[in-house]
């Protein structure tokens, strides 16, 4: 009989360590659940269908036909061409920022960690407005540059790509920073001992194991420089076939009543954001366990 007893109590104990944490019940679980997909398919999945039926509504050839306009080319060439040179700058940064943060210990480490998240609380307008202040033809530097060496920062592609810059350079450097804090300095430093110098023990050893979420980064970064609309606008001018890049086109062409034009771009960065999605989406299933300790939500 205690034998019985014993079994019994050791089953209930088994079963209670397997016992699912949801408490709720099944009907509370099918609301939420399904909660969830009517909120997605309102707000994300919806619009994104309306963008291509908008696009398509005057037939394919319609839709091919605004890629002829030299505005349309010139937006999308231009948000090529920025986020050619605002990823791989953040890059760079982003790197320098993780492996001083992650891998020194230094006075100011903090506020510096604060300076890098600072795009994610500032309004990209706000930021524009600033740039123009400090580097606008009116103010001592880009008075400066614009007299000695009729370079324009405000109002050209240098500002344009700067004011991407800004509002993307936390991306890269957020994904890395609390892997690499994770991780140590334990590698390194018996790279070190073993005869490696600095470059080498980065390219062997930090960045095989950081090169997952690296890239996880720069996909988020290169999908908000492509998308980005406020600060662009502000620093651009929007001077049409110069600084306009694909969002400022869309809203000029939806301005002038080019709705089918207007969509049919919109296509476009609709298509990147899917295309950086899915491959997001893969990285995340391929290698969940690298990127764990480096993904944030955005």
């Amino acid at each position: 009989m205690s034998d019985a007893i014993l079994h019994a109590g050791n089953t209930i104990d088994h079963e209670r360590d397997f016992r699912s944490p949801v408490t709720e019940s099944l009907a509370v679980r099918a609301v939420l659940i399904s909660l969830t997909f009517v909120l997605l398919a309102l707000f994300l999945v919806l619009p994104l269908v309306s963008v291509f039926a908008e696009a398509l509504r005057m037939g394919f050839g319609q839709y091919l036909a605004t890629f002829s306009n030299a505005d349309a080319r010139a937006a999308i060439w231009l948000t090529l061409l920025v986020a050619a040179i605002a990823v791989p700058c953040n890059l760079v940064f982003g790197v320098a920022a993780a492996w001083a943060i992650a891998k020194y210990r230094f006075r100011g480490r903090a506020f510096l960690i604060s300076l890098i998240d600072l795009p994610f609380s500032v309004s990209p307008v706000v930021a524009g407005l600033v740039y123009i202040l400090l580097l606008g033809s009116n103010s001592v530097i880009g008075g400066f540059l614009l007299e000695n060496f009729n370079v324009r920062i405000i109002f050209a592609v240098p500002g344009v790509v700067l004011a991407t810059i800004f509002v993307t350079f936390p991306f890269i450097a957020r994904e890395l920073i609390p892997l690499m804090q994770e991780q140590g300095t334990s590698e390194e430093e018996a790279s070190i001992s073993l005869g490696a110098n600095g470059w080498q023990t980065f390219w062997y050893v930090t960045l095989p194991n950081v090169k997952w979420a690296l890239l996880y980064g720069v996909l988020l970064c290169n999908a908000r420089a492509m998308g980005e609309f406020g600060a662009v606008s502000v620093l651009s001018g929007k001077l049409r076939g110069e600084t306009v890049t694909m969002p400022l086109q869309v809203e000029l062409f939806y301005n002038e009543y080019a709705a089918v034009a207007a969509f049919s771009l919109a296509s476009v960065l609709a298509g990147l954001a899917l295309v950086t999605l899915v491959i997001k989406s893969w990285l995340e299933w391929r290698y969940a366990d690298q990127l764990a300790s480096g993904v944030r939500g955005h």
